[in-house]
């Protein structure tokens, strides 16, 4: 059992951009009273085309820097620092509990009537040790179509979630996949359910998206319940949002997307490691 100080700190989340935000308002959503700390690295975002030495130092500057805020859980809002790094945190922070976004190949293969999924994710992704690991375990008996939807994170942080280069980027992947007669798509980046819209304009009402942000919530309850780390005051909790990058462009996308939170800025120099 948890004592009461633990049960009071923040949860930490961190993606490389704004993606993680859809992680973010699912786990406030199902836990209205727990205090949240967010944090973009838009200092390095993408992390899709970096080394994984590189996205394996960012993450653990960002959950030392979690720690320093007294943190008792840390969710790794981000499908290529997962692949990259959550193994590396979990061994190097044994007593962090942490909860990492993982490909939602297990319910697509389950629920296909087709039996062809697609996967939406960044090449980190797909080269990674994670979602090799889980297209062995559950996907032997379906045929997975994959694409890296190359550039679309770049437009979803520049707030273009419905412009004619996101279509674009978004038509040359799914437009292959419905000829090959997918009828469920894995979302496996975070940033990606923000054109949610603009992908059921595309591939038409009857193929389902699987986006893990609910999955993703429960699991951070079921570590809770595992840990004791519940807050249990009845109370709102709070919500931090804070970017190593341009505050002025974060702000713009909190409000054009509708999330009504206030961000800050967090230089990575002076208060996480050394700049890159």
């Amino acid at each position: 059992m948890a004592d009461d100080l633990k049960r009071t700190g923040p949860i930490g989340v961190f993606d490389s951009g704004v993606g993680g935000l859809t992680v973010l308002k699912e786990i406030s959503r199902q836990f209205p009273n727990e205090d949240i700390i967010y944090l973009a690295d838009q200092a390095h975002v993408p992390y899709g085309n970096r080394e994984l030495e590189d996205i394996q130092r960012f993450s653990v500057e960002i959950t030392e820097y979690f720690i320093r805020q007294g943190a008792k859980l840390i969710v790794v809002a981000c499908n290529t620092a997962s692949a990259a790094a959550l193994y590396h945190l979990r061994e190097k922070f044994p007593d962090i509990p942490f909860v990492g976004m993982e490909p939602a190949v297990k319910p697509a293969a389950e629920t296909t009537e087709s039996g062809v999924v697609g996967v939406l994710a960044t090449h980190a992704t797909f080269q990674g040790e994670l979602y090799s690991s889980v297209v062995e375990r559950f996907a032997k008996d379906v045929k997975l179509t994959q694409d890296p939807c190359i550039g679309l994170v770049a437009e979803i942080e520049k707030g273009n979630l419905g412009g004619a280069e996101t279509r674009k980027i978004l038509e040359n992947a799914l437009k292959p996949m419905m000829k090959a007669g997918i009828d469920t798509i894995v979302l496996g980046c975070t940033h990606y359910p923000f054109v949610f819209p603009l992908i059921k304009e595309i591939v038409g009402p009857d193929v389902r998206l699987i986006d893990p942000s609910p999955a993703i919530a429960r699991q951070v309850g079921r570590l809770f319940e595992i840990y004791g780390l519940e807050n249990e005051l009845d109370r709102i909790g709070s919500l931090s949002i804070k970017t190593t990058g341009d505050i002025k462009k974060l702000s713009d996308f909190l409000i054009n997307t509708g999330f009504e939170m206030k961000a800050n800025s967090l230089k990575w120099g002076e208060e996480l490691g050394a700049d890159n």
